[in-house]
């Protein structure tokens, strides 16, 4: 393939819409292909997400793809697994050894992770514009296709923000969670799939060099003798190598709880309940809580219509078993880049719009039949009694365990591997792909 060539400052083969784990990824892919893309953040670097900034092997597999640099050296700090701690139970399993994977997790907080995602996107030859703020749709009214976007150049506070228009033939939605281009596009959030919130701060604390990741199954406010009380959701305390703690929890919609608690107070409580000399304090916080929806299993689809693709967050990518997001927004990025590039190569407007097509396809065939069986996962652990006995007699056996962080990371050899690689492969495979 030849390499495109701008036609003008505004205009390209590909734009794509934000510049997170997802955008970056699907931008760095295209342009190492040769495509011209034009990547707009809403934002400028850094800036801050919430997020657990826990990598698992999966995204750590993502980061070696790209290139990127993650050594000790450039800041990164490596895990070995998880230590699982519930039911009276503190379990700690090593990440598996796979052909597929590596055998370690990474650290990073994410106001630096996603600019260097993005810095790798421009070293591909990707046109970032920071500071774009990217209104409404460009559609052509004869096909109803989207061929480019409104937006506004400058800082968020600026009152002299510049209005530009970006024309391409394909634009990726990376716009997170809210998606505002989606929805312009008619394309909303179904009821039928699982969401999750996490909240999250930061602690100075002596546990910063953790090389475990830590997930506690039950979250306890226990505020005196006689008043301990079991929440809803999982908390996570990730070591930073920075002299700070990542301390935070998820809970998901299928808990009667969702929708009647104030996160921050329950986050607050839990931390409260904490062992003193772990600094988890209000005077050690180093910023104030926040919080982030989690759009799971396929919650927003098709995920191409009409000239758009929804990567990442905007195409409900997260993973309903843990709460992970950044491992499926790079993957679902490199799908869609591929698809892109197919499509790009091919001759007739009906030849490119049929490679298009096959988008959505190629998602439910990586990931249908897992998020469906996560569907069914996150049904069960909404009701706290069905939680309560399986952290109880769970976490007592380690083989069964190591099962299910197999299955809860999405962590199998996808050919061959050991026996609960197989079932686990089997099972996604017979399950639904809606």
């Amino acid at each position: 393939m030849t390499e495109s060539q701008p036609l003008s400052e505004h205009t390209a083969d590909v734009i794509v819409v934000g510049a997170g784990p997802a955008g970056s990824t699907t931008a760095y892919y295209l342009a190492k292909a040769g495509l011209d893309v034009l990547l707009l953040e809403k934002t400028a670097f850094p800036r801050e997400k919430v997020c657990g900034d826990g990598l698992t092997p999966r995204a750590t597999k993502q980061l070696v793809s790209m290139g990127i640099d993650i050594s000790e050296e450039a800041g990164w700090l490596r895990n070995k697994g998880l230590r699982i701690i519930g039911g009276g139970v503190r379990l700690q399993l090593d990440w598996p050894d796979l052909a597929a994977y590596p055998d370690y997790g990474l650290v990073r907080k994410r106001d630096d992770f996603d600019e260097q995602l993005a810095r790798q996107a421009q070293k591909a030859g990707a046109r970032l514009y920071e500071r774009c703020n990217v209104g409404a749709p460009i559609i052509d009214d004869r096909t109803g296709r989207i061929t480019g976007v409104h937006a506004k150049l400058g800082d968020v506070d600026s009152k002299e923000k510049r209005e530009v228009t970006f024309h391409a033939p394909l634009v990726v939605a990376a716009d997170g969670n809210s998606t505002r281009l989606s929805l312009a596009m008619g394309l909303h959030r179904r009821d039928d799939r699982p969401m999750g919130v996490a909240v999250r701060t930061y602690f100075t604390s002596p546990r910063h060099e953790d090389d475990y990741l830590e997930s506690w199954l039950e979250l306890w406010d226990r505020r005196g003798p006689g008043e301990d009380r079991l929440l809803p959701g999982y908390g996570w305390i990730f070591g930073m190598g920075d002299g700070t703690s990542n301390v935070g929890l998820g809970v998901l919609n299928t808990s009667s709880s969702f929708k009647e608690l104030d996160w921050r107070e329950v986050l607050k409580a839990w931390c409260a309940s904490m062992p003193e000399e772990w600094g988890y304090t209000p005077d050690n916080m180093t910023i104030p809580i926040r919080g982030a929806a989690l759009p799971m299993a396929f919650n927003r689809q098709p995920h191409y219509t009409k000239g758009l693709l929804l990567v990442g967050d905007a195409g409900g990518m997260v993973n309903p078993f843990n709460g992970e997001g950044i491992a499926y927004a790079m993957e679902s990025g490199q799908i869609a880049a591929d698809v892109i590039v197919q499509a790009h190569a091919r001759s007739t407007p009906a030849q490119r719009e049929l490679a298009l097509q096959r988008y959505p396809k190629v998602l439910k065939d990586t990931y249908g039949g897992y998020y469906n069986l996560g569907r069914a996962f996150v049904k069960l652990i909404g009701n706290p009694k069905v939680m309560k006995i399986a952290t109880q007699r769970g976490l007592t056996h380690p083989v069964l365990m190591k099962f299910t962080l197999k299955m809860l990371a999405n962590l199998t050899d996808p050919t061959g591997g050991d026996a609960m690689d197989r079932i686990i492969n089997g099972l996604s495979k017979v399950a639904p792909k809606a």
